[in-house]
Parts: structure tokens; sequence; C-alpha cells
């Protein structure tokens, strides 16, 4: 069955369809009206799924759409021209440029937490490129899916996209097929199984993984500030964010103030009970829950660290100084609990992220312009902030990706068009004489020439 869904795509792809700008533009826009038109309907299901407050849901996840789209219709006729090159005498006369061209039918795997922005945002750089896609829609947000599922064959070109549900059993079944590009976003150990499927086809892939983002926060810092920000980035949907800080180092000095800082700022945002709070999020489901509170096994906890399976409520967790080969610094957490370590500077803060695995994201508080530009050069990552985090999201042309076990490829914007076209290289020469220094037989004179042209 899917095999003869991807032959109908590939038979679509050929006809040249999706290649007019025309056409793209329009699948964007029919997006945007989805968007719009449905937007009651996709916050309730966002709700069902993971417990988001209407607000969070609308910045991270709807209002994205709509910047990515508006962005994306805004710089596509630029995007898509051809691209000059310079020749240089060897090839002269001649006319150089790059053509960028869509791959064909792309598969989609999205994730969970953040199931609707996930799913459509590889796509709106799928089809600003020109491609078709097959979306699947993570199984663990099934109100997403199915709304997913229900509205996208209603707007968009039906010969270019479709969507099919399921769990693990479908996406394998995808995987076998030789599709033209894969985009999965998830977690590592399930990449590693996306890219040895796509190498029986020698098929592209785009990873978006996770890994354990840091944040050093110096004793420069404005306290206050630094707090109100990691806490709003680390417990936006519950901590269920790839690119949210996993562990702060703080500077000894001001480790235990920030500590208390950090506290203050839950209390403001979330009350005395977060759990009563309308404008916090739940855990996707009792599995995850249950992962994220073994992590706990043994620690002590600064604040926070209440659990209700029922709801599947954890509430925002703070631990001080846990041990460096606890799960909660060996793992990626994606929920709600932060670690604090404190530590003696920020060369030690610098030397204690080269260790580990390149993550997604790096976060720097620090009010000395020389060790923000250390960060920037020492830290890689696939993306960083200094004094603030996740914002870089915010900005459309930034492109968004990981390196090394975080990920490989890049999207949004401009990345993302070209994440998902493959540049063509052209050179075009006139039918003109010239003389045959290229051509045998290859005498002395020849060899000085071509030195002379190098």
């Amino acid at each position: 069955m899917y095999q003869q869904v991807l032959s109908q795509q590939q038979q679509y792809f050929a006809s040249g369809v999706t290649k007019d700008l025309n056409w793209r533009k329009q699948q964007l826009k029919q997006l945007q009206l989805l968007l719009s038109t449905h937007e009651s309907e996709l916050l309730h299901a966002l709700q069902q799924d993971l417990g988001k407050p209407a607000f969070e849901a609308l910045l991270s996840e709807i209002n994205y759409l709509h910047t990515d789209i508006k962005h994306c219709l805004k710089k596509l006729t630029s995007w898509a021209r051809p691209r000059r090159v310079g020749t240089g005498l060897r090839t002269f006369p001649a006319m150089a440029f790059i053509q960028p061209e869509p791959y064909g039918s792309v598969l989609i795997i999205s994730a969970w937490n953040y199931p609707l922005q996930l799913a459509l945002a590889p796509l709106v750089a799928v089809l600003s490129a020109g491609n078709c896609a097959v979306v699947k829609p993570s199984e663990l947000a099934p109100a997403t899916s199915a709304i997913i599922a229900r509205l996208l064959p209603l707007y968009l070109d039906k010969e270019a996209v479709v969507v099919i549900e399921g769990g693990v059993a479908e996406t394998t079944e995808l995987l076998k097929l030789p599709f033209d590009h894969i985009m999965y976003t998830g977690n590592g150990q399930v990449g590693k199984i996306v890219l040895r499927a796509a190498a029986e086809h020698l098929t592209p892939v785009t990873l978006e993984l996770g890994g354990k983002s840091p944040v050093y926060v110096d004793s420069s810092a404005d306290l206050k500030l630094t707090a109100q920000r990691i806490a709003w980035g680390k417990w936006l949907n519950a901590g269920q964010t790839c690119i949210a800080p996993d562990y702060i180092l703080a500077h000894k000095d001001i480790a235990q103030a920030l500590a208390e800082e950090i506290k203050a700022q839950l209390h403001q945002m979330y009350g005395d009970d977060p759990k009563l709070s309308p404008d916090y999020g739940r855990i996707i489901n009792l599995r995850h829950l249950q992962r994220v509170r073994s992590y706990l096994d043994g620690l002590d906890v600064y604040c926070g660290g209440v659990v209700d399976e029922e709801q599947l409520y954890f509430s925002p967790t703070l631990v001080l100084d846990p041990p460096l080969d606890s799960r909660l610094m060996t793992e990626e957490i994606f929920g709600p609990v932060l670690p604090l370590l404190p530590i003696s500077s920020f060369d030690a803060a610098v030397r204690f992220v080269q260790k580990r695995d390149k993550p997604l994201s790096a976060y720097l508080f620090s009010n000395n312009s020389t060790q923000q530009q250390q960060w920037v050069e020492q830290i890689s990552c696939g993306s960083q902030c200094i004094n603030d985090v996740l914002m870089f999201m915010a900005v459309s042309e930034l492109p968004f990706g990981g390196v090394g076990p975080s990920g490989m490829g890049q999207y949004s914007g401009k990345a993302g068009f070209e994440q998902f076209s493959h540049l063509k290289s052209v050179l075009k020469r006139p039918l003109w004489p010239e003389p045959p220094v290229r051509f045998a037989p290859y005498a002395d004179w020849k060899r000085k020439v071509l030195g002379w042209l190098s």
C-alpha cells in the first residue's frame, strides 16, 4: 500500500506541477488558511495530548508556523532563482549558475513534544522547495495526529501531500521505501535506525535529535533576569523541549543564590501549587513520567519533585549538585527536572561541556564580552543564545539543526529551502570557435598556456 502511495507521488512529481512557484506559494497559503480557520481545534488537540496552555501552544506551535510561512512566501522567489557564479578565463566565454531543484518525495517523521510544529514546519520547507511529502505524525500525540490527518487533505494538494498515521510498524514499512529525502525528529537511538534504513537506498537524511543542552551562568549575570529566562525556557511544555536547558553550570560564588532565584521565579510563574496553574502543562504519557521520576532516585530535591500519575503531572523540579554519574547527568532529561551544579570558573565550564557529546543548543549568561566570544568559538553545538534561552527559534533567518550526536542537516527559512533542494551546477557556453589549447595533441606551448590560465 505504501509503495503505491510513493509511486503515485513520484509520477505526480515527474509531471512538473510542484516545481511551479505559484503552486508552491498556493500550498503555503493553504497551510496559513488551515491554521487560521482551525486554530481553536488545533489548540484543543494540543491541550488533549500535552495539557498545553493556549498561550504556549500559540507561541511555540501555531504562531511559529505562521511566521515561518510568511517568511517563506516573502523570500521564495529570490531563493528559487538561478544563482550566478564567476567562470574564470579557462571557460571564457561562458555563463555558470547554481539552479535549486526539488528532490522529489520526502518522508517527514514527526515528534510528539511539539506535534503540530514538528510535523508542519518541515512540511513548509519541503513544499517551498517544490517537493511532494508523506507526513507521519507522532502516534504518541493522537489528538494532534488525527487532526493533521483530517485537515491536510482538505487544504493541500492530495496528489502531493499524504498523511499516514500509525506507530512503529507503519514507520518501519515507510522506511523500507526509496524516498528521495527523509526528515526525522526524535531521539538518537531511533535516528540511527532511520539512518541505517536510508543507507539501503542512499537516501539523504535530515536528523533533528537532542542531547543535554548546557547553561553556564557567570557571576557577572543579573541573577533575577537570568533565573526568569531559564525558568521559562526549561519549564515551557513541562520541560519536554529538545532545546530546553538540560543542566546549569553556575559559578560557585552565585550557585546558591541562583537556585533561590529560580525557585522564586517558579512561584511567580506558577503559584503555590503549579498543579493548579492553567499555565503549566503535563507529561505526554505515564511511561515518560515514570522515566523522568526514576532520575530522582537517591537524589536530594531542592524544590518540586511532586508527581501525580493519574493527571500526568510532574512539578517543576530543581536538583542541586547531583553526582556526575547519575542518570540525571548522563541521559537527556526531556522533562521538568533541572540539575544545577556549582563550578569553579568559566574555563572549567567550557571543559565540562567539551568533554561531552555536542549538544543541540548551549546557553551562556554573562556580561563578560570576552567570555561571550569564547563561548561562541569554543562550544560546538547546533545553536546558541547569549543571555537567553530558546529565542534563536524566533529568528526566521537562523537555521535550526544539530551537529554530531544532536543531529545532521538544518531547516527553517532559507536553510530549510536549501535542505530539501538539490543545488545543481550548470555551465553554458556558446558554440563559437575557440583556440585548440585543450584538445590533443598536447604541445609544450599548450602546457605554458595552461599554467598561465591557472
